[in-house]
């Protein structure tokens, strides 16, 4: 039985259309993809992407494992759906990001990289004040922005994720 794929926008801008034939990808992709380029996002239409989203089951799976392992912090709620997607589906994972790579790793789901090596070892995240080194929670749901996880609530420093 052929590989089912989930991709992300790296891959809909940079695998070769024969490859994305049958792909599966989320709304919310369409969207960037027409942002970054539009005369690709139109051919990647043309070749029969499906568009679909993953159940609230799956993404809450999702989500309660990139708090584990504080991947949670660094995802988009992009990336959170694909990864949810991948594991409802059983299918594989395409993305050189690797907070995806390393949360499909922990919840079973097969991935390959567009383009990099990918991860080579599973990591576990901890938000960490850059400041007095305080660490906190991981954040209970994506962020608008990668990186911006607020500030410490003891001395006002950013919060960074740090390999724990």
């Amino acid at each position: 039985m052929e590989d089912r794929f989930v991709v992300d926008t790296s891959a809909l801008l940079s695998w070769p259309l024969t490859e994305l034939n049958g792909a599966i990808i989320v709304q919310s992709q369409v969207k960037e993809l027409e942002r970054h380029s539009p005369t690709r996002a139109e051919m990647v239409e043309a070749v029969g992407v499906i568009i679909s989203e993953p159940t609230g089951d799956s993404i809450s799976s999702a989500s309660v494992t990139a708090m584990e392992t504080g991947d949670m912090g660094g995802l988009s709620i992009t990336d959170l759906h694909l990864v949810a997607l991948a594991y409802e589906r059983n299918c594989v994972l395409v993305t050189d990001d690797y907070r995806m790579q390393n949360l499909s790793e922990r919840m079973g789901v097969r991935w390959k990289s567009v383009s990099s090596d990918g991860i080579s070892e599973f990591w576990i995240w901890k938000v960490k004040c850059v400041g007095c080194g305080r660490e906190f929670d991981s954040p209970e749901s994506p962020t608008n922005k990668k990186g911006l996880l607020g500030e410490c609530m003891d001395c006002g420093s950013d919060l960074k994720l740090k390999r724990g």
